[in-house]
């Protein structure tokens, strides 16, 4: 009895105490004006009234649209009134008009600054300027980055109701009417529970059969998992309906119930991959947005009736849907089946509806570069870029995209949102905006959310004005292009590419169009280089387009892989445009030289490190001894890119800085040079790894080489037909033959598909998978016995080390890619990707062996090495990526010449670099 009374008084005693910390406290909930709908506010009346009980004043402004009425606040124990300068911390919803801002306050809103939204960078002037102390909720987040004050739910409910509304005004302008015609506005039901019951009697209709056949099935698509998704699935979830995991929304799509909906739920892993080898890896994606590309409008979007987003999205990560996805989805042509009955109009296309309840302007919507209004909820966006506000009737996609969806359930959400607010409070309203921001003892997350104070951007959020700075350069963009004389199109936006982009930027007179099926790495470097444009094109399936886009330029670069360089080359001779490539000239490019020749064409290869600058490295040398009478009786080279020693750090003492297949598939592919006057030939197959043989040309490094493709043809194209030793080859750390043959010997590096790893398969792991490759059946087997099986299979117990140090007899699940290769090498791509903080280095080494008119004999070597930038350009982009850029200036330079004199362009064919 005396312990538990001794607790009361110990916290009576501590009650005590924080009213006396409090009672000088003030602080003020201020009249939201930035739309005639907003009826929300920070704190209910329920909320105000248990500030007051711990002694804070808090302050009300007027406002008779406010959901709850001035008299509620009044009793609860607020004061209202107009002046609330007294209040050290004033919260708000929405922002606040730039007029209305009290200097050396602290104001808590949502600001929509931290991603530079254009129409509210004068907001956050006038708040450094006034020496404002910024907490915006979007950054009150916990350790894991998750948010922990916000109406995403709320926002999720009254969001899809709306989508719903319009769903059945949209189909019934198509010519269908449909159970979604009784689902009226969010804004027009008393609470959700209203909303929900309309949602439930359409339902019901729904579920007895009465929806049109000529629609077909309906899926809803919800992006994401959190608050926003759930409040959305609540209300998806009071109609007829059936989940399908994300593999099965095609078939749900064609073959569906009309006595139901579909939903599918999908995620990051889902729909976002690497840009290089596939794969996703959540901590990598947090770390390296910039790596990867979405996929969403390949797998879900072409099968999505309603698709209802509710990501954040943040800057340098990949949209969900681009402008040009949206105008391939659009067009009839391109959409899957659709159903169709006798005497009843068919759909346009599959998509209906997008509810963009992210409300990001060109944010993960990226043809959404303005919000929609509760007063004009809907707009028609077709794939001609055209929006209408005013018709149902029209071409193209429903889009709802409101940026204040909670507003329309005001008391609700006022709820909702105080009860998560409120547990900061305490620790927001010790703020002094006057005093410098060190002083206070802010708990981490709100420490986390202050974007600005004493006049300035604080830390964490600096990086706004660089962003601005971008925004500000994207602005000149089209004011560029039209200055521009010449136009260049790249094709692709792989690693080389942005060298590439760099260099031709630095002529303002020459346009560049990005065009990449990957449209995320488009999108990044037009971000980089104001002016660029980029554009989404799947060259291998949008000839139309290809040919389109090469009409309207000069030259077309293409650093595609080298197997759909033919059909670039011959859209780039039908339409009569040069091309560029810095690929090796294959048999397919070598066959249209007639036609490039007929059409005035030149198509460039081989203008790149190897093939390219080994090349005019050699003929330099080699010109030069014959000029001066000698003759070259032997030629070695050897060329390859490298992680910089120091990076070096795994069995394969390698990481990718190019095409990580190209990498590794090179391991087991045949070659043929010449010998002290023999001719050898490796098969293909794996003998390749037992021909290296140690490089000291640079004693520092621990090099090894072994030879590349056929040698022998050079003999014809270097001119040195009678030399006795002709090979090309390639340069790695020694070592790397070792492991690579071990993975030779386990099977990894086969290139025939594996029924363990057909992606519609079980799931296996590592572990696993190497059992099935030594004919294991028994993947639990006691680890040592496993470890002996391997050195049974290799002969040696380095092989052991080699999988353990690349975590392949770890029980980490394997992504399947058909081949053991394939899936070998989407492992690695990742596992020995170069760093953020790591570089790369090239080296090639030519050594030329010379006989003189006087019988004397030399040997000569040229050895080029070339670091990469460590956050920069690597060296292999660089030694790529510039090249074919001079190559292309080269050729835009002969155009502008032959314009400026009058004359004729001359006839060009086909050309490698030399």
């Amino acid at each position: 009895m005396w312990r538990t009374k001794n607790v009361f008084v110990k916290s009576k005693i501590i009650s005590s105490r924080n009213y006396a910390t409090n009672k000088s406290k003030i602080i003020a909930i201020r009249r939201e004006d930035q739309s005639v709908w907003e009826r929300r506010a920070p704190f209910s009346p329920n909320h105000v009234r248990k500030l007051v009980k711990r002694g804070v004043k808090v302050i009300v402004q007027p406002s008779n649209r406010r959901a709850y009425p001035m008299q509620a606040y009044l009793s609860a124990g607020a004061t209202v009134q107009e002046d609330i300068s007294e209040a050290n911390v004033i919260f708000g919803v929405k922002q606040v008009p730039v007029e209305q801002l009290i200097p050396d306050k602290t104001y808590c809103m949502f600001s929509h600054t931290i991603k530079a939204q254009e129409s509210n960078l004068p907001l956050l002037d006038a708040i450094l300027e006034k020496r404002i102390r910024l907490l915006d909720y979007e950054k009150l987040m916990d350790e894991k980055g998750i948010r922990v004050v916000a109406f995403g739910k709320m926002a999720g409910i009254a969001g899809t109701v709306n989508i719903l509304h319009g769903l059945g005004l949209r189909l019934l302008a198509l010519g269908h009417h449909t159970p979604f015609m009784h689902i009226g506005p969010a804004h027009n039901y008393r609470n959700s529970s209203m909303a929900r019951q309309a949602v439930r009697d359409s339902g019901y209709e729904i579920a007895l059969g009465l929806m049109p056949k000529s629609i077909g099935p309906l899926t809803f698509v919800f992006t994401g998992s959190g608050n926003v998704s759930q409040g959305s699935q609540e209300v998806f979830q009071e109609l007829p309906h059936e989940y399908v995991a994300p593999e099965h929304l095609r078939k749900a799509a064609e073959h569906g119930s009309l006595n139901k909906v579909y939903g599918c739920e999908v995620r990051r892993r889902h729909y976002l991959e690497r840009a290089e080898g596939g794969g996703f890896d959540p901590q990598e994606y947090e770390e390296y947005p910039e790596r990867y590309i979405s996929t969403f409008t390949k797998k879900f979007a072409p099968y999505a009736s309603v698709i209802v987003n509710g990501i954040y999205w943040a800057v340098n990560s990949p949209k969900l849907m681009t402008i040009p996805d949206a105008k391939h989805l659009l067009r009839p042509a391109h959409t899957p089946w659709l159903p169709t009955s006798v005497g009843s109009p068919a759909l346009p296309h599959r998509m209906l509806g997008i509810c963009d309840i992210s409300a990001d302007p060109g944010g993960s919507i990226e043809f959404m570069n303005e919000c929609t209004t509760i007063d004009t909820p809907f707009c028609l966006y077709d794939a001609d870029r055209n929006k209408d506000t005013k018709s149902f009737s029209g071409p193209g996609v429903l889009v709802c995209s409101i940026d204040n969806m909670p507003t329309q359930i005001p008391r609700e959400s006022t709820d909702f949102f105080g009860d998560l607010l409120y547990p900061f409070t305490f620790d927001i309203i010790q703020s002094n905006a006057q005093e410098p921001l060190e002083k206070h003892n802010f708990s981490p997350i709100v420490q986390g959310a202050i974007i600005a104070s004493n006049g300035k951007l604080t830390p964490n959020f600096e990086y706004i004005q660089e962003l601005r700075k971008q925004s500000i350069k994207t602005k000149h963009k089209a004011d560029h292009r039209e200055a521009t004389e010449k136009q260049v199109l790249i094709v692709g936006a792989g690693r080389v590419a942005a060298p590439l982009v760099e260099y031709l930027h630095r002529d303002k007179s020459i346009g560049i169009t990005v065009a990449c099926e990957q449209h995320d790495l488009g999108n990044a470097l037009a971000q980089n280089y104001p002016g660029v444009e980029s554009i989404y094109l799947n060259a291998k399936e949008n000839d139309s387009e290809l040919h389109e886009l090469v009409r309207k330029s000069d030259v077309v670069v293409s650093i595609l892989p080298a197997f759909l360089h033919p059909i670039v080359a011959k859209a780039c001779i039908k339409e009569g445009v040069h091309m560029v490539t810095a690929s090796y000239m294959s048999n397919e490019v070598k066959d249209l030289h007639q036609a490039a020749l007929n059409a005035g064409v030149t198509i460039l290869n081989e203008v790149g490190l190897d093939p390219g600058i080994d090349h005019l490295l050699a003929l330099e040398c080699i010109q030069d001894v014959q000029n001066s009478g000698g003759r070259v009786t032997s030629f070695e080279s050897f060329c390859g890119g490298l992680p910089a020693p120091e990076f070096s750090d795994n069995p394969l003492r390698y990481k990718f800085s190019w095409s990580p297949k190209g990498a590794l598939s090179n391991t087991v592919s045949s070659a043929r040079y010449l010998r002290k006057g023999q001719i050898v030939e490796i098969k293909e197959g794996g003998e390749l790894m037992r021909a290296v043989k140690p490089l000291d040309f640079l004693p520092g490094f621990n090099l090894e080489g072994f030879p590349n493709r056929d040698s022998t043809k050079y003999a014809k194209f270097y001119g040195i037909e009678d030399a006795n030793t002709i090979l090309r080859g390639t340069i790695r750390y020694s070592g790397f033959a070792q492991a690579a043959e071990h993975l030779q010997f386990l099977g990894l590096l086969d290139t025939e598909v594996h029924p363990t790893l057909h992606e519609q398969g079980p799931e296996i792991t590592w572990r696993k998978f190497v059992c099935d490759c030594l004919g294991l059946e028994d993947s639990n087997i006691f680890y040592d016995n496993l470890k002996n099986k391997i050195i049974e299979r290799t002969g040696s117990d380095v092989s052991v080390d080699i999988l353990e140090e690349l975590g392949l007899l770890d029980e980490k699940t394997v992504v399947k890619c058909g081949t053991p290769m394939d899936t070998l090498i989407h492992y690695l791509s990742t596992k020995l990707a170069l760093g953020k903080n790591e570089r790369d280095i090239i080296i090639l080494r030519h050594d030329i062996g010379i006989q003189w008119p006087d019988n004397k004999k030399e040997a000569r070597g040229i050895n080029f090495v070339v670091y990469g930038d460590i956050n920069g350009h690597s060296a292999m982009a660089k030694t790529v990526g510039y090249p074919a850029a001079i190559a292309t200036k080269m050729i835009l330079d002969v155009l502008v010449t032959s314009i400026l004199i009058g004359s004729l362009y001359p006839s060009y064919s086909i050309h490698n670099m030399f």
